[in-house]
């Protein structure tokens, strides 16, 4: 009992310490764990799995096919054929017949049956559309990485700048608690107005309710990231990318590719596919050619005990070819390839639309990143200004030549300019994800 218990204890102190440990993560490490772990990547990369299972099923059409059958039967009601009653008695009048039950009651066989594609157009056709189609879930899966990483990299800059907005507010709290309490001595000095305490107090009331609404957000942000890497909500993450260090630096790509962007390689894929599906509609014009095996044995006798009578088990077997050659499908074919023709062409004029749209999307990430880090820096110093009209407002109402009003507003103008800053720093974050993206420079 006491082993027990001691068992017990050290788990729970192991589970502790074990709900305690946090990981530290770089964007960069966020990105390649969310790469392993997250459940869409994860599927996506079972759907490779498949498409190379799809690859072998169509290999195996073309080896060797064998099969190995056999049967008893009872025939408790024999057929019978209705013949000439002559042809087992002279005797017999003209025209009388008589039914004649041909076989025995038991029969037996087993046989052994092999069949070999040598030539069949489709065959070889599909097997170029499978490696093709497993070429495409390659690159379904790659989209599906950069998916994720866009997300994590936006989740991952949300936490940073919740991060820096709380403590900033909890900053501003302490700041404004010290000046209710000064306020409040002031007060019962007979120095200041109770108004004075009560505008202060609203405003330590509505810091104090913003502070803890980040908070909760803050933890929201956390548990989102964790949610996108594929990381239990319960585990602890440090992030230690800062955001002091983030480079906005406008990318400019003189010899860009539409190949870069995976979207332009599986319309490629896509295509690819199209032409093989034409072209094994065309192939099915031509014959399909096999090579037939079989070898077995049958019996037949009127005694079930005879049944397994090896000498009444006699051997049979063939060896051959069959040749399938279309005729007329009622024009299904030549439909068929007018469709894939169709398709052709549609896919022709999505390269020119996937084209203008990636020109486009790169121009408007350009113009909202440039916009985005206008706004940053403008934010950034209204921010400071905002902060020195709060301190230049806070030494005069402590100095007696200025008043409560004063102070209050200036600081409500300060937390609007921090508000409006993050704001703008997180639309920046954001704009610099969606540029490297439509750069196709978004996984590294």
């Amino acid at each position: 009992m006491r082993h027990l218990l001691t068992t017990i204890i050290l788990l729970s102190i192991l589970g502790q310490s074990r709900a305690q440990e946090s990981y530290t993560f770089t964007l960069q490490e966020c990105i390649d764990f969310a790469l392993e772990n997250n459940q869409t990547v994860i599927n996506a990369a079972y759907e490779k799995d498949i498409a190379d299972t799809q690859v072998k099923e169509t290999l195996s059409q073309g080896l060797p096919q064998v099969n190995l059958n056999s049967g008893l039967n009872y025939n408790y009601e024999l057929q019978k054929s209705i013949l000439p009653a002559r042809f087992f008695d002279p005797d017999a009048a003209e025209g009388e017949e008589a039914q004649v039950a041909f076989g025995q009651d038991y029969d037996g066989n087993i046989a052994l049956s092999a069949r070999q594609l040598l030539f069949d157009g489709s065959f070889f056709v599909g097997l170029q559309a499978a490696k093709t189609y497993k070429e495409l879930s390659t690159k379904d899966h790659i989209k599906t990485q950069i998916d994720v990483a866009e997300a994590v990299s936006k989740a991952y800059y949300n936490v940073l700048v919740n991060e820096e907005r709380y403590d900033l507010l909890e900053v501003n709290l302490s700041r404004v608690d010290s000046l209710l309490n000064d306020t409040g001595a002031l007060y019962e000095n007979g120095f200041a107005e109770k108004i004075d305490v009560s505008r202060i107090k609203v405003q330590h009331n509505n810091l104090k309710v913003q502070v803890d609404n980040t908070e909760r957000l803050l933890e929201l942000s956390r548990d989102l990231l964790k949610f996108q890497m594929g990381v239990k909500l319960s585990e602890r993450l440090v992030l230690t990318d800062k955001l002091e260090e983030v480079d906005f630096a406008i990318i400019e790509e003189e010899e860009f590719s539409y190949n870069e962007r995976i979207e332009y390689s599986q319309l490629q894929t896509n295509q690819a596919l199209v032409n093989l599906d034409m072209k094994n509609n065309r192939v099915q014009y031509l014959p399909a050619l096999y090579a037939n095996f079989n070898y077995g044995y049958n019996t037949q006798t009127s005694q079930s005990s005879e049944i397994f009578d090896g000498d009444r088990w006699l051997n049979f077997g063939t060896l051959g070819v069959s040749l399938s050659m279309p005729v007329f499908d009622g024009f299904l074919k030549r439909n068929r390839i007018q469709k894939n023709r169709i398709q052709a062409k549609q896919i022709e004029h999505s390269f020119t639309q996937l084209e203008n749209s990636i020109d486009l999307e790169i121009s408007q990430s350009k113009i909202n990143l440039t916009s985005a880090i206008e706004n940053m820096v403008a934010q950034k110093e209204n921010t400071d200004l905002a902060k020195e009209i709060y301190e230049v407002s806070r030494i005069k109402y402590e100095e007696g030549v200025g008043s409560s009003f004063e102070v209050t507003t200036a600081d409500a103008d300060y937390k609007e300019a921090q508000t409006n800053y993050y704001d703008a720093l997180y639309s920046a974050l954001v704009a610099k994800v969606e540029l490297e993206k439509a750069y196709g420079k978004l996984i590294k």
